[in-house]
C-alpha cells in the first residue's frame, strides 16, 4: 500500500471514529438537555439540585472543551485501531463464551470507577489542580454538556482507561460498546443538574453502592469530598464522601 493510500485509510478511521464519539455525545447530552432544560424545565424545577440554571455561556464553555476533549479520545481511538491486532479485542464471542461476556461488562465498570476514583483524587493535588483539573470545575453548577469538558491534559488522562481495557482484559466489541455507552450515558447524568434517582434510593440495599446526579453535583459547587464516578464503595472506604451528601439528597427529594 502506497503512503498516500495508507494516509487517506488513517484520515477515513480517524473521520469515522470521531464522527461516532461526537454524535455519542450530542446525542445523549443533548436528549438530556432537551427534556430538563428545555422542554421540561418547569416540570422539574423541584428536583434541581442548585437552584439557580447555568448561564447560557457556560453551556458553550462545556461545549467548546468537550469538542478539543473528543477530539483527544479520537486520536486515542485511532491508536487502538490501527494496533488492534496487539489488543484483546476479539471477535468471537465463542472464543470466552457468553458467560464471560456478560460479566466481562460490570468489570469494565468496576476498573473504570476505580481508574477513575483515584486519578481524579490526584488531579485534585493543588498543583495538578491548578495545571489540568481547574477546567473542568469551571462549571460550577454543571449542565449535561459538561460531561467531556476537561482541559486536554485531563483529557488524556481521561482516556488511558481505554487502552488499559483493551490492552490487558479480553473483550468483545459488543462489551466495548455497551461500555461507552454506559460510561457516557452515566456521565452525562452525573452532571445533569437534577436529581433523577427515586427518593430513599441512598438508603437501599442497592442504590447506597451506587453514585447519584447529586454526588457529583455537589463535588462541583463545593470542590472537595465525593470523587467517585458509578460507584459509591470508594468515597464510603475511604472516607471522602461529603458529610452532607445523604442529607443533601434527602433535601433534594423532599421537595
Amino acid at each position: 500500500m502506497t503512503t498516500s493510500l495508507l494516509a487517506i485509510e488513517w484520515y477515513t478511521r480517524w473521520g469515522i471514529i470521531t464522527a461516532v464519539i461526537v454524535l455519542r455525545y450530542l446525542f445523549i447530552a443533548g436528549i438530556f438537555f432537551l427534556i430538563f432544560y428545555v422542554v421540561r424545565t418547569k416540570y422539574w424545577t423541584h428536583r434541581r439540585i442548585q437552584k439557580r440554571m447555568p448561564k447560557n455561556q457556560q453551556y458553550w464553555q462545556e461545549i467548546k472543551y468537550s469538542l478539543s476533549t473528543m477530539a483527544i479520545f479520537s486520536l486515542i481511538g485511532l491508536g487502538i485501531v490501527t494496533f488492534k491486532e496487539y489488543t484483546q479485542i476479539y471477535p468471537g464471542i465463542g472464543e470466552y463464551g457468553w458467560v464471560y461476556l456478560v460479566l466481562s461488562f460490570p468489570l469494565t465498570l468496576i476498573i473504570h470507577d476505580t481508574y477513575f476514583y483515584w486519578t481524579h483524587r490526584l488531579m485534585h493535588h493543588r498543583k495538578l489542580y491548578r495545571l489540568m483539573h481547574r477546567t473542568h470545575h469551571l462549571s460550577h453548577n454543571p449542565s449535561p454538556w459538561a460531561a467531556f469538558s476537561f482541559h486536554p491534559l485531563e483529557a488524556i488522562v481521561e482516556a488511558g482507561i481505554f487502552p488499559l481495557l483493551v490492552f490487558v482484559i479480553p473483550l468483545h466489541p459488543l462489551v466495548l460498546f455497551s461500555f461507552l455507552l454506559t460510561m457516557m450515558t452515566l456521565n452525562v447524568i452525573g452532571h445533569l443538574g437534577y436529581e433523577i434517582y427515586p427518593k430513599h434510593w441512598t438508603k437501599h440495599w442497592f442504590g447506597q453502592w451506587q453514585n447519584t446526579s447529586t454526588h457529583h453535583n455537589m463535588h462541583h459547587e463545593l470542590v472537595k469530598g465525593n470523587y467517585g464516578l458509578y460507584f459509591n464503595w470508594w468515597d464510603r472506604w475511604m472516607g471522602t464522601n461529603h458529610e452532607r451528601y445523604f442529607e443533601r439528597f434527602d433535601e433534594v427529594k423532599a421537595r
